[in-house]
């Protein structure tokens, strides 16, 4: 049997190492993921349990028995290398790709002060201790190079491990998290200039040949990005009929990504900043980008990713570190590498002035290791820049030691600071119109997507306003099965294009995006869930958690006829839009689209100057939709006007009440909150007014009436004046301006007003917007 497997596995033919080498990584892939299973009741990120498979299996436990060892590292040991750097070039394409390269552009200065604060410590603590590692390590060779392969390892951050971990414990939507990953990447970019000074200077380049092959590098990625544009917008033609792109177009994509990072390789210099830039600056529009996201993130998640991480597990053997002064020199890397990222994130978070906790947290997220370092040890040690085998197995189980302790840490600590990281909602009547916006828009089909996207369109307000829009497309599944498919999150994988889910609106929804995206440069991110009816609001509650949106748009579940009247369509799309409302964390919006009229909301690049009406009666969800449309008036295609309506003073009646000693402190408590809502009211249309309507932005009107009739009179009037009307939900109390509005009440959902103007007996040229602002004190019991 020995033999038979000798045989199989053994050197004798070109292709068994390479057989052998794909049962290991399948040892790997079983391992990984049993660890998985294992720590995951208990809070802990995957990159750790592939780190800690790739331990077990390596010569620390599994490897140490000789028919394991010999089965692991006889054969295909030189394969893994050349595994390893397609890995990384797929890696940091996907993490380029999922990068929000505005963001990083945006907060250049803040996270590239923290990368080299922290850089800069640890490049200081590695020369200081440089002469002596290398004293006791019996090194030979550079000590330069010994100082730089420790400054790497001191100061690199694995931007992998960093963004896998982030999503994993849903905190990379938040501020810290892409913070953090911004940071990691520009720490990544430092630790690779390095790398490519210790190729340089091994391989004894000339001044002026170095120069040239910079240059050379640089083209090559330049010529790589202008190619992948090209290529990605001739395809999203090419394909406009389709979902998504066939596999073959995708290897085309892929093949250009391959030949040029192994090009730079074989040219002495290390891809991973490359094929980061390749995948940041690839066009995100389109059936191509979309494509992308798709295929490579289910295959990088669940195959490439567990074999890289194990992989840096697998190299490290604790059995060297076999006497006191080995350990010592492992305590003291793993100490120096914590010390300098500490002291350098938080004296760059204390000039930056980002709150301590904070900036703990962020030092130990750039604490992790497993990525340029392990290649800069490797690289050392085959051009034997520095001569050292010991050198190399202490470092390699420092890297992987620092790592597995740090990833728990962190894990713990962001378990613990969920006050920080958790989801905290800031209304739009406390938020500025310059700040980022992220909203998620759901649609049940392609009817109201035209008059979704031109939301979205003028929601960003200004153009230097940074926006992130997520379209979900809701399809209600029968069965009591669940299916939740994410494109962004990739949660499930579609590699087929006989996708029987949502059918031929797909293509629709997806066109009408891609048209959008071309025209305005703004991506829409696209998700897809498919759900009951009865679970479908928790799937859109729970996703605009992660996502961190401010406000959810929902579409009404009437929809206009071509003459114009409001039909019913499923009951279950009300049923979730209740639900939504009661129990999302954020503001919540449902769109009355009459798209079909001349009114339609159109998107930015139409040119056309939409009028919009903002109607103020008064309340919290008043104060909201004034607050969202604070961003619409600084559009420049939107002409906003808000109508204040008012109660007449004269010929009011004293209306009589009998109030007992028992209702006394309740009716006092409501007159008492009704004069806090009027004075918070009042401070914010004057603040609004000083801001806006004083500059000429906005137009200001105010409307007296005496009761609802005459409000409703005033609505008809201006029924043909606005493409679009935006209105507070508001409550169920008294209120004399709407004084028997509600005696034909439908939707209740939408309130009193936003019912009227949704009424199919009222005759309006364009949609509504009714907004709901997120109250905790409700814990879910909105009244509908």
């Amino acid at each position: 049997m020995e033999a038979a497997i000798y045989d199989c596995f053994g050197k004798g033919e070109v292709f068994n190492p390479v057989l052998a080498m794909g049962t290991q990584v399948s040892c790997l892939l079983v391992i990984s993921h049993f660890f998985q299973l294992l720590l995951k009741p208990f809070g802990q990120p995957a990159p750790v349990a592939q780190i800690l498979a790739g331990f077990v299996l390596g010569p620390s436990c599994l490897s140490q028995i000789s028919n394991v060892k010999s089965f692991f590292f006889s054969s295909s040991a030189d394969y893994y290398e050349t595994m390893a750097l397609y890995a990384r070039i797929i890696i940091m394409f996907l993490i380029g790709l999922e990068t929000d390269f505005p963001y990083l552009l945006r907060k250049l200065r803040i996270a590239g002060t923290i990368a080299c604060g922290s850089c800069f410590i640890c490049t200081v603590f590695a020369a200081a201790v440089t002469s002596f590692i290398f004293t006791e390590t019996g090194a030979h060779g550079s000590h330069f190079i010994m100082a730089l392969t420790l400054s790497i390892i001191l100061s690199n951050t694995a931007s992998p491990f960093v963004t896998r971990l982030a999503h994993d414990l849903k905190f990379a939507n938040t501020d810290i998290g892409r913070l953090a990953i911004s940071s990691s990447l520009i720490s990544d970019a430092y630790a690779v200039l390095l790398l490519i000074i210790i190729t340089r200077d091994k391989q004894e380049y000339g001044f002026k040949n170095s120069i040239f092959l910079g240059i050379l590098y640089s083209v090559v990625i330049i010529v790589v990005i202008v190619v992948n544009r090209h290529v990605a917008n001739w395809l999203n033609r090419r394909n406009r009929s389709q979902k998504y792109l066939k596999n073959t177009e995708i290897f085309i994509l892929l093949a250009i990504l391959f030949v040029a990072a192994t090009s730079l390789e074989t040219l002495g210099f290390s891809s991973i900043i490359a094929c980061f830039l390749i995948g940041a600056l690839f066009p995100r529009g389109g059936k191509t980008g979309r494509t992308l996201l798709i295929k490579l993130s289910y295959s990088v998640h669940n195959f490439v990713l567990p074999i890289y991480f194990g992989y840096s597990g697998f190299k490290s053997d604790l059995t060297h570190i076999n006497s006191l002064t080995n350990f010592a020199i492992v305590a003291i890397i793993i100490l120096l590498s914590i010390g300098g990222k500490v002291t350098g994130t938080l004296a760059a978070c204390f000039h930056l002035k980002i709150p301590l906790n904070e900036g703990v947290l962020l030092a130990f997220l750039m604490n992790l290791k497993g990525h340029v370092d392990l290649l800069a040890l490797t690289i050392g040690v085959e051009n034997k820049a520095v001569s050292s085998q010991v050198f190399y197995n202490l470092m390699m189980a420092a890297v992987v030691i620092n790592s597995l302790i740090w990833g728990p840490v962190i894990a713990y600590m962001v378990r613990r600071e969920s006050d920080i990281l958790g989801y905290k909602h800031i209304a739009f009547e406390f938020q500025s119109p310059e700040s980022e916006l992220k909203l998620l828009a759901c649609v049940h089909g392609p009817r109201p997507v035209a008059t979704m996207i031109g939301l979205i369109a003028t929601c960003k307000g200004s153009d230097n306003v940074a926006i992130t829009p997520y379209l979900m497309h809701l399809i209600e599944l029968p069965e009591k099965t669940k299916t939740t498919l994410l494109f962004h999150q990739k949660e499930e994988d579609e590699l087929s294009d006989d996708d029987n889910y949502g059918g031929n609106d797909v293509v629709e929804i997806n066109e009408a995006v891609d048209i959008f995206a071309a025209e305005t440069g703004v991506v829409i991110h696209q998700l897809k869930v498919v759900s009951p009816f009865a679970t479908m609001y928790d799937d859109v509650c729970e996703f605009a958690e992660d996502a961190r949106a401010s406000i959810i748009i929902l579409p009404f579940h009437k929809h206009q006829r071509i003459d114009g009247k409001l039909e019913s369509g499923k009951e279950g799309i009300r049923a979730t839009n209740q639900k939504v409302l009661r129990h999302a964390k954020c503001s919540v919006a449902i769109l009355v689209d009459r798209g079909l009229t001349a009114g339609t909301l159109h998107v930015s690049g139409s040119g056309m100057l939409q009028h919009v009406a903002m109607l103020f009666f008064g309340g919290p969800d008043d104060r909201e939709a004034l607050g969202l449309s604070k961003r619409l008036g600084m559009h420049h295609h939107v002409n906003l006007t808000v109508i204040r309506f008012l109660e007449k003073s004269e010929g009011g009646e004293n209306i009589g009440v009998n109030i007992t000693q028992k209702d006394e402190d309740v009716f006092m408590m409501a007159i008492s909150n009704h004069e806090l809502q009027n004075d918070a009211d009042n401070m914010v249309l004057t603040d609004f007014f000083n801001r806006y309507v004083t500059s000429g932005e906005v137009g200001y009107v105010e409307k007296h009436v005496a009761h609802g009739g005459e409000t409703a009179s005033a609505l008809r009037d201006m029924a043909d004046m606005y493409s679009m009307f935006i209105v507070g939900k508001g409550n169920k109390g008294h209120s004399t301006l709407t004084t028997g509005m509600s005696d034909w009440e439908e939707c209740p959902e939408l309130g009193k007003v936003g019912d009227f103007l949704a009424s199919s007996d009222f005759e309006l040229s364009g949609s509504v917007l009714v907004i709901q602002q997120h109250r905790p004190s409700n814990n879910g019991d909105d009244d509908l």
